[in-house]
């Protein structure tokens, strides 16, 4: 099972990460090589650009690919499917012109010319609203053509919106949103390793913002505290054998979201809770 990432970038360490926190450790690291291999025999990293990685896919160099769904779009690859929604590497691809212009509405660029390194993205957008410019593809500085003449609008990516300020540079309508998503070609989405790669990355998606709480509780003050655990799917509750023998108290082990932790701390106490810990959670398999 070969797995294309991005070689570089701004999504290049988050993917590593997230490989690495779902148990996909790398042997000898990921600097500077093409391939590398895992701590499953049955998985090899391939490093790529992550504009490459659809066609990876779907021309059979890598089964599994991770890259941004704007790249996915812009390469039009037909046999290849969103497995998971890794929620990093988020951005928009927006339709921008010069604030001191003459374009203020899509229709505006009826026969004007947008520049972007997205053309098939851009195509797309424009042939759902009836208006066709010249599309004029560009390698870089995108920001940069409608100020010297090479085009009346653009389209291209922001995160927070800054560049495009810096460039004076407003917003006239988004083209898509992205974000960093984990695809399988078509033909091996019924493939075991498939599933069992899909379960270890989701698991650490689910367990990012949760707590596990672990305390002990007199059994007659049990319901009380079940009652303020914020948990999912509800708390467990195992007995724990007192020093004469019997079980008047259980150990309450619940998993509950990072934000209600102190809340959750002062109220179970109140309500009968004592040697509480809380930990953080790798991986929740759901």
């Amino acid at each position: 099972m070969r797995i294309a990432v991005p070689n570089k970038g701004r999504l290049h360490e988050p993917t590593i990460d997230l490989l690495e926190r779902a148990g996909l450790h790398l042997e000898n690291g990921a600097d500077r090589k093409l391939y590398a291999d895992t701590v499953d025999p049955d998985v090899t990293v391939l490093f790529a650009r992550a504009a490459d990685i659809p066609e990876y896919v779907s021309d059979g160099a890598a089964e599994l690919g991770i890259t941004g769904f704007d790249q996915v779009r812009e390469a039009r690859v037909d046999d290849v499917s969103e497995l998971l929604d890794l929620e990093f590497g988020r951005c928009r691809l927006v339709l921008a012109a010069p604030e001191d212009g003459d374009t203020d509405a899509v229709a505006d660029l009826a026969g004007k010319t947008v520049a972007t390194e997205f053309p098939n993205i851009t195509a797309d957008f424009f042939a759902t609203t009836g208006v066709d410019p010249d599309i004029v593809e560009v390698s870089g500085a995108t920001e940069l053509t409608p100020h010297v003449e090479m085009a009346d609008a653009i389209v291209d990516i922001t995160s927070t919106g800054t560049t495009l300020k810096m460039n004076r540079l407003a917003v006239i309508d988004e083209v898509l949103s992205s974000s960093v998503r984990l695809f399988g070609r078509e033909d091996v989405l019924d493939d075991p390793k498939v599933g069992e790669v899909r379960t270890a990355l989701s698991s650490v998606k689910h367990a990012e913002g949760k707590r596990y709480l672990m305390m002990n509780v007199p059994r007659d003050r049990l319901e009380d505290v079940r009652d303020v655990i914020p948990g999912l799917g509800g708390p467990t509750i195992m007995d724990i054998a007192d020093e004469d023998g019997g079980d008047a108290t259980v150990a309450v082990h619940a998993v509950v979201n990072e934000r209600d932790v102190f809340e959750t701390i002062t109220e179970v106490k109140t309500a009968g809770a004592s040697d509480i810990l809380v930990t953080e959670i790798e991986r929740l398999v759901e």
